[in-house]
């Protein structure tokens, strides 16, 4: 073939993978609309556990797990950028089930298309493409939860086979996924269990590999989505472990890593909507014979709103360009945690400034505003609790200036996030004392959060998204970077005490 003609084949093999996957997603669009928006409206059930299972059946009409898993199993390929657009498209509609497609795809289908092996990815993947079936991930133990490279669940090898024993709990598709992820660590004779991780693809259908459900928690929110406490007691065939590059914890922190740059998939099309209902409604309502939208407060709450979508697009463009599964995202933990950190607590503050701005009838629980505050707010929280990840972030800066034998914060941005550090050159023109107290290690590390959000904004624009919405979204970030290095210079070391109830009921004053 020659290389003209090759180039030809490539245009239209990329031609024709770029129409499937735009087909893929307006197919799911549709069905999206007729389970949320049709005899079954989503507001009818938000309040109930679980989907019905005639919205669970149109959802999967399409076969959307189909995105992750590589086109030599009959999926599309695994592209990260879609996956994020796809999440994206799901999350305007339903945070639940965009979380839904995220575990599949991020915790599941991704790890196991890259390290699983090849005699039994086929068998897996062919019942996610004909069956409709889920997937999850188990790490999180009842006792050990951030802790999670302690966890007690153990295994034991015999004749090619793997016995795993333990309890796992806060897995999101309970009850509900076909396969399961497990994590354990290797018992050895003598009973103690070594450091390192391994990982296990369980099919809950087969002989053996039957997980039970010992309690279904009555979650606040995300009500579509099960979460429990299992009881593992089961035998993996030699065939189903995976196999990481190095070593498990390593395989571990990549897939963690990749799953945190896909939130702002499931953030864009979440806070897009929330953006959306705002305009609306302070468009329409009236106060003082004048629209909300014209109030100065309104405005800048808006315009908050506006910059999260901004800051939200920005981290979607970076994660499709490097959070590929042929990339190792081990060591990228510090950008990984911003990612997901920031994303999150946008989420939240959107989802409070839109239930502020509708007002009381928002806290109906049927009402998207009530709604939207109670299933965004476990997103700081499980993957990493944000104030865990923030402390990290600090603690990774530090140690790089310290190896860069740098004091000054304005000397090492302008290295590590050359676009935002002349920007805010007389914020950040200083020199670290160290060490500080742990409170000040979380907020020095949102401070870095801030900064690097604003540096992938000034990329953004480099890329040519809309210039508007980039100077607003700078003005946002900027305030909020003096506003955190105010706290974080401000001498605080107020403790809490704990017999705090003598001489301390104002009425006896």
């Amino acid at each position: 073939m020659s290389h003209q003609q090759l180039e030809e084949n490539q245009t239209i093999n990329s031609s024709f993978i770029d129409k499937s996957f735009r087909q893929l997603l307006e197919d799911f669009k549709a069905s999206m609309k007729r389970a949320f928006h049709g005899e079954d409206n989503i507001d009818q059930f938000c309040s109930t556990r679980g989907l019905p299972p005639a919205v669970l059946t149109e959802l999967m009409s399409g076969n959307p797990m189909a995105l992750c898993i590589p086109k030599q199993y009959g999926g599309y390929g695994g592209n990260v950028k879609e996956n994020i657009a796809f999440v994206s498209a799901a999350s305007y509609e339903s945070l639940a089930l965009s979380l839904t497609l995220g575990i599949n795809n991020a915790l599941f289908i991704q790890p196991v298309a890259k390290y699983g092996q090849e005699s039994a990815k086929p068998k897996v993947f062919d019942q996610f493409l004909n069956n409709s079936s889920m997937g999850g991930l188990m790490i999180t133990e009842p006792d050990f939860g951030s802790d999670a490279l302690n966890m007690n669940t153990s295994f034991t090898e015999k004749d090619g086979v793997f016995h795993l024993k333990g309890k796992k709990h806060w897995a999101g598709l309970t009850g509900m996924a076909d396969f399961w992820l497990l994590t354990a660590r290797r018992k050895t004779e003598s009973g103690s269990l070594m450091r390192d991780i391994d990982m296990f693809v369980c099919d809950n259908h087969a002989p053996g590999q039957k997980i039970v459900v010992e309690e279904y928690f009555e979650n606040l929110g995300l009500y579509q989505i099960p979460y429990g406490r299992n009881h593992l007691d089961v035998y993996i065939p030699e065939e189903q472990k995976l196999i990481p590059k190095t070593n498990g914890i390593q395989m571990m922190l990549d897939l963690l890593h990749r799953s945190r740059f896909q939130f702002p998939g499931m953030g864009l099309g979440f806070i897009k909507r929330i953006l959306d209902e705002a305009i609306t409604h302070t468009q329409s309502r009236l106060v003082g014979n004048k629209h909300l939208f014209s109030y100065d407060q309104v405005q800048q709450r808006l315009s908050r709103l506006q910059a999260n979508f901004t800051v939200c697009s920005a981290f979607c463009l970076k994660s499709g360009e490097i959070a590929g599964v042929e990339n190792d995202l081990s060591p990228m933990g510090l950008e990984a945690n911003i990612t997901k950190s920031v994303t999150s607590d946008m989420m939240q503050e959107s989802a409070q400034s839109l239930l502020q701005l509708v007002g009381a009838k928002g806290y109906k629980l049927n009402h998207i505003a009530g709604r939207s505050v109670v299933d965004s707010r476990p997103f700081q929280i499980f993957e990493g609790s944000n104030d865990i990840l923030y402390n990290q972030i600090a603690e990774s800066v530090l140690k790089l200036m310290k190896t860069a034998k740098e004091k000054s914060l304005y000397q090492f941005l302008k290295g590590y996030t050359s676009r935002a550090a002349d920007r805010i050159h007389e914020l950040v023109n200083f020199e670290l004392s160290t060490p500080f107290a742990q409170r000040k290690f979380v907020e020095f590390g949102q401070v870095i959060s801030k900064i690097v959000s604003m540096d992938l904004v000034l990329y953004l624009e480099e890329r040519g998204f809309r210039k508007d919405l980039i100077d607003n979204a700078l003005i946002v970030l900027k305030q909020d970077i003096s506003t955190l290095l105010h706290a974080f210079h401000f001498p605080n070391d107020a403790l809490a005490v704990a017999d705090y109830e003598e001489n301390s009921f104002w009425l006896d004053l």
